[in-house]
C-alpha cells in the first residue's frame, strides 16, 4: 500500500523540464503531480560513493529539485570502478564537487548544496535537518548507526543501502511513519553495533563496481516512490541481491514489539532409542571443498541447496554467495523443510557449527541427503 506522499506539489513545470521529463510524466502513477513532487522535494544523501554516486545521478536525472551531498571525501583512482560520478580527472578533488559537476550535466536547473564534512554525532542533526528524506550511502556501520539515530530525532525516512563482495541489502527505515505502519530502523535490523573490524570493509574484503550501481539505482526509485507517494515501498522489508548467482530475496522485517515472541527451535533427541540402530555422523566439508563445490554448480556441475541456518541479522552482516538462509527455528518446522523442497543435497552452514549440527541432524532425520560447513562462516571467512 502507498504511503501519503511527502513533499506537496511545486509550481508548475518549465517547458524545457516538460520536455526533459516527458517519459516520466506518462506514467500514470506519477504524472505531472508527482514530477511536481520530485521538483519540490530536497534529499539528503550521505556518500557520493559506490551507492551515491548512481543514486544521485538518477535522482538528477529524475528531476528532483534539491540534492544535499554530505562527504569530506576526495576521489581516489581506487574509486573510479565503482564509483561513476567521478572520473579520472577529478582524482584528488572533493567529492562533493566533483559530483555536482556531473549532476549539473544531467540537470542544469538542479540545486546542489555541498556539505564537504564529515558526519558525525555531534553534527548530524544540523546536516540533515531540511531534508525531506536521506539516503544513507555510506560504508562504515558507525556512520551508519549515527545517521539512523539522527533519522529517528528528525522525524525522517532513511533509504539503507549496502554492498560487500557480491552482496547487498536495501531496505527503508521510517522511527515515525504514517499511522498504520510499524516503524523500523536499522537498529531494528542489527540492534547491536559491531564491533570495529567486526565486518570487512569494501577495501578489505572487496567489491562488485556493477552492483553498487544496482543498489544504488534502487535506492534512487525508493526515495521517489516515498516523495510521489506511489507503490510499495520497502518499509518493512529488506531486499538482499546476491549478485554472483543472480538470486533476489525479500526478507521481512519488523520491530520486536510488532513481532512478538518467536518461536523457540524444537529439541533435537539427546539419544537414540533403546536397541535403535545409532544414526551415521553427519558428513563434513571444508571451506576450500565448499569453494570448489560452488563452482561445480555455477557451471552446473552439481545441484545442492547451501543452507544459511542464522538469524536475519547475521545473515545480512555477512553469508556465503549462493546461500539461502532459513532461520534454525523455521528449518526444524515443516513449512522450513517445505521451503527446502526436494533437493539431491543439502549444506548447512551457521557461525560456527552447533546450529548447523541441530539442523542437519533433523533434516538427516526427515530423510535429507545433508553435510555440514566445517566452522561455519566463520571458517570461511578466514580459509
Amino acid at each position: 500500500m502507498p504511503l501519503p506522499p511527502l513533499v506537496d506539489p511545486g509550481p508548475a513545470l518549465s517547458r524545457a523540464e516538460t520536455d526533459r521529463l516527458s517519459r516520466h510524466i506518462l506514467l500514470p502513477q506519477l504524472g505531472e503531480i508527482g514530477q511536481r513532487r520530485l521538483r519540490a522535494a530536497t534529499v539528503a544523501v550521505v556518500g557520493a560513493g559506490g551507492l551515491g554516486s548512481p543514486a544521485l545521478m538518477y535522482l538528477a536525472a529524475a528531476g528532483v529539485g534539491t540534492l544535499r551531498i554530505i562527504d569530506h571525501d576526495v576521489v581516489e583512482r581506487s574509486n573510479l570502478h565503482r564509483q561513476i560520478a567521478h572520473g579520472v580527472p577529478d582524482i584528488g578533488r572533493p567529492k562533493v564537487e566533483s559530483a555536482a559537476e556531473t549532476l549539473w550535466d544531467l540537470a542544469p536547473d538542479l540545486t546542489v548544496d555541498r556539505r564537504s564534512e564529515h558526519l558525525t554525532a555531534d553534527n548530524a542533526d544540523t546536516l540533515l535537518s531540511g531534508a525531506d528524506l536521506v539516503l544513507d550511502g555510506t560504508d562504515t556501520f558507525a556512520t551508519r548507526y549515527v545517521v539512523d539515530d539522527a533519522c529517528a530525532r528528525l522525524g525522517l525516512p532513511l533509504v539503507w543501502g549496502s554492498v560487500l563482495r557480491f552482496d547487498a541489502q536495501v531496505s527503508v527505515f521510517w522511527a515515525a511513519p504514517p499511522q498504520g505502519r510499524d516503524p523500523v530502523r536499522l537498529r531494528t535490523l542489527f540492534p547491536r553495533e559491531p564491533a570495529a573490524g567486526e565486518v570487512p570493509s569494501c577495501a578489505e574484503a572487496g567489491v562488485l563496481g556493477a552492483l553498487c550501481g544496482q543498489v544504488g539505482a534502487v535506492m534512487a526509485h525508493e526515495a521517489i516512490k516515498l516523495i510521489a507517494g506511489i507503490g510499495e515501498p520497502l518499509l518493512g522489508r529488506v531486499l538482499v541481491l546476491d549478485a554472483l548467482n543472480a538470486r533476489w530475496t525479500e526478507l521481512p522485517l519488523r520491530s520486536s514489539a510488532a513481532a512478538g515472541r518467536q518461536a523457540t527451535p524444537a529439541p533435537v533427541p539427546s539419544q537414540a532409542a533403546e536397541g535403535a540402530t545409532p544414526a551415521p555422523p553427519i558428513p563434513r566439508l571444508s571451506p576450500a571443498e565448499l569453494d570448489h563445490r560452488l563452482t561445480q554448480r555455477r557451471h552446473r556441475l552439481e545441484d545442492f541447496i547451501l543452507l544459511d541456518v542464522r538469524e536475519s541479522e547475521e545473515y545480512l552482516r555477512s553469508s556465503i554467495p549462493g546461500s539461502r538462509l532459513i532461520p534454525l527455528a523455521r528449518a526444524l518446522t515443516e513449512a522450513g523443510r517445505g521451503e527446502i523442497g526436494d533437493t539431491a543435497e543439502v549444506i548447512v552452514y551457521c557461525a560456527q557449527g552447533p546450529r548447523s549440527e541441530q539442523a542437519a541432524t533433523d533434516l538427516a532425520g526427515h530423510g535429507y541427503a545433508v553435510t555440514v560447513l566445517e566452522g561455519g562462516i566463520t571458517a570461511w571467512e578466514n580459509r
